[in-house]
């Protein structure tokens, strides 16, 4: 399995996947789900995948060579000529549902689903950046204002500090910090994810980035802050009281009388009483 965020702010984009594959528990491996798609200058990409690994790898060798029809007298449209994200989108799409026509009847006869999702965003000179989720029929939505990010595989731990920390205003390095933070959490709670992960932190405008980054388990920002933020949690929780059941020094008690309070059946042998 494998988790993947990418995160739109207006000051630039966040990329971040870890690297861990299994096709079973004595069968674990590392292939890198991010792809870096470069033209100084002109236009900055990120591709990022998730699902099945020969799919995944496949769509990724043919992105580079698919087109897609250009207007009459024009040349076809392929990621390096293409002139919005959104084109840049529909061409892989096209290569989703090139691999599908080419392998999806024979993996559907071995009880293998046609299992992929992909992250793509980056930006084109005279357009802003944009950020896309692709899905295994080639179609896709974008990221607006209200759903500054998109996650692929194993997205539910991760989920909660994304919702509560991002907003379009966010720094650059307040939301690596808080991908990293949204990361950890999956490999604390899933073993299907797994290093060495794989940062981009684009900035707005630069058609290039310096702040790429391979993180190992060793990596000193990273064990800063899963032991910062394993212990201001464990801080949090301590300072927040435990349930008063009847009532005492506390203002928040648990138990409250109120015609909103649905009570239980206790049964106690042959009887039984609300409470």
């Amino acid at each position: 399995m494998t988790y993947c965020v990418a995160i739109k702010l207006n000051a630039g984009l966040v990329f971040l996947s870890d690297s861990r594959t299994n096709a079973g528990l004595d069968q674990i491996s590392s292939f890198r789900k991010m792809m870096v798609y470069e033209k100084k200058g002109d236009r900055f990409m990120v591709l990022l995948s998730a699902g099945n690994l020969s799919i995944s790898q496949s769509i990724r060798e043919i992105l580079q060579v698919t087109q897609l029809p250009g207007a009459e007298g024009e040349e076809p449209v392929t990621i390096w000529n293409a002139t919005s994200m959104f084109d840049v989108a529909r061409v892989l799409g096209e290569a989703v549902r090139r691999i599908f026509e080419r392998d999806g009847e024979a993996l559907q006869r071995t009880g293998v689903d046609f299992n992929v999702s992909l992250i793509l965003g980056g930006q084109i000179k005279d357009e802003g950046m944009r950020l896309f989720q692709v899905y295994s029929a080639g179609n896709f939505i974008e990221a607006t204002a209200e759903t500054p990010y998109f996650q692929v595989g194993e997205s539910k731990y991760g989920k909660p500090v994304l919702d509560r920390v991002l907003e379009a205003e966010t720094p650059l390095n307040e939301a690596a910090k808080c991908a990293l933070v949204s990361m950890d959490s999956t490999l604390k709670s899933n073993l299907s994810v797994g290093f060495p992960l794989d940062l981009v932190v684009y900035e707005e405008g630069r058609f290039s980035s310096d702040k790429i980054v391979c993180i190992d388990e060793n990596n000193p920002y990273f064990m800063m802050v899963r032991n910062s933020w394993g212990e201001r949690l464990r801080q949090v929780f301590d300072s927040i009281e435990d349930p008063a059941w009847n009532g005492g020094a506390t203002d928040v008690p648990i138990r409250v009388d109120s015609h909103r309070s649905r009570h239980l059946k206790k049964i106690t042998g042959a009887s039984e009483k609300l409470i």
